[in-house]
């Protein structure tokens, strides 16, 4: 269950990342109570999993899947490049996540 959690962690880290920047410099007021809620949310639910999984995996499990959906989210729905080096970042963050819940206990 820990790993649920931790996963819907770093979904709403995605949301997160997505409503600080749409918030535009904490100048569109919607934006910006979207992102202390999403926020809050991530990481209360950050909290949940760090009950049961180790602090260095869990936060980078969240961080990864954050900043590897972030950048998905960008190139996918936000028009940025989508470099090679860029793709090979986002599957070396993935295939960072994958290996530290594959060698979890």
């Amino acid at each position: 269950m820990a790993w649920l959690i931790l996963g819907l962690a770093g979904l709403l880290e995605i949301g997160f990342a997505l409503c600080l920047q749409a918030s535009e410099g904490f100048t569109q007021h919607r934006w910006t109570a979207a992102t202390a809620v999403i926020g809050v949310a991530s990481f209360y639910c950050l909290s949940r999993a760090l009950v049961s999984l180790p602090v260095g995996t869990a936060y980078a499990v969240w961080t990864g899947i954050g900043a590897a959906g972030a950048a998905l989210v960008g190139i996918l729905a936000k028009g940025e490049p989508a470099t090679p080096f860029r793709i090979m970042g986002i599957t070396l963050i993935i295939a960072g996540v994958a290996a530290l819940r594959l060698g979890g206990k």
